[in-house]
C-alpha cells in the first residue's frame, strides 16, 4: 500500500494537507537518518520533480565535514564503526525517497495544490531542528546543459564550502 493511501485513509483524525505533507518529509529524514545510522550532525535532502521527472539525493554533515552518501566512512575518527554504503542500501534510500515525492504530488494534486519544483530539507540531527525551501519555479528543466544532478552537486558545494565557517 502506498503511503499516499495510507495517510489519507487517516484523514478520519482531521489531518491538514499540511500534515500530510510533513509526514512525508519526515519519512524521507527518517530513512536517510536510518541509513548513517543516527550518526551524523546533519541530513541534507535534495527532492526535484520537473516536467513529470522526479529526482532526489542525499549527503550528510559527520564530524563537521559535510561528505557525500556513499564516502560517509572518510568522516570517520580513529575508532569510529564503519558506515555500509553499498550501492543497495543507497538504491533502497533513494526509492524511499522517490516514493514519498510521487506521494508528495498525489496530495497536492488531492487538495488542489502547487507540487514544489524542488525541495531542499535540512535536518539538523543535534538541534532536532527541519527546515525545507520551496522552490516553484523550473530549474534546470530552462537549461540545456543542467540536470538535478548538477542543482544537487551545486547545492554540496555550497554547502562544503559552508564547513569551514
Amino acid at each position: 500500500m502506498s503511503k499516499y493511501i495510507e495517510l489519507i485513509g487517516e484523514n478520519k483524525m482531521g489531518k491538514k494537507f499540511e500534515d500530510y505533507f510533513s509526514e512525508l518529509q519526515a519519512d524521507m529524514v527518517s530513512i536517510c537518518l536510518e541509513y548513517v545510522e543516527n550518526r551524523a550532525e546533519k541530513i541534507y535532502i535534495y527532492c526535484s520533480f520537473e516536467s513529470n521527472m522526479i529526482s532526489s539525493g542525499f549527503f550528510y554533515k559527520i564530524n563537521g565535514k559535510v561528505i557525500k552518501k556513499h564516502r560517509l566512512n572518510d568522516a570517520l575518527r580513529s575508532g569510529e564503526k564503519r558506515y555500509d554504503v553499498t550501492i543497495d542500501r543507497q538504491k533502497q534510500v533513494v526509492t524511499i525517497i522517490n516514493d514519498d515525492i510521487k506521494a508528495l504530488y498525489k496530495l497536492c494534486q488531492e487538495y488542489g495544490k502547487d507540487m514544489p519544483t524542488q525541495i531542499k530539507i535540512v535536518y539538523d540531527i543535534i538541534d532536532n531542528k527541519l527546515s525545507a525551501d520551496y522552490c516553484y519555479d523550473l530549474i534546470f528543466s530552462k537549461d540545456e546543459n543542467k540536470t538535478a544532478l548538477d542543482i544537487l552537486e551545486e547545492w554540496y558545494q555550497v554547502e562544503k564550502s559552508n564547513e569551514e565557517l
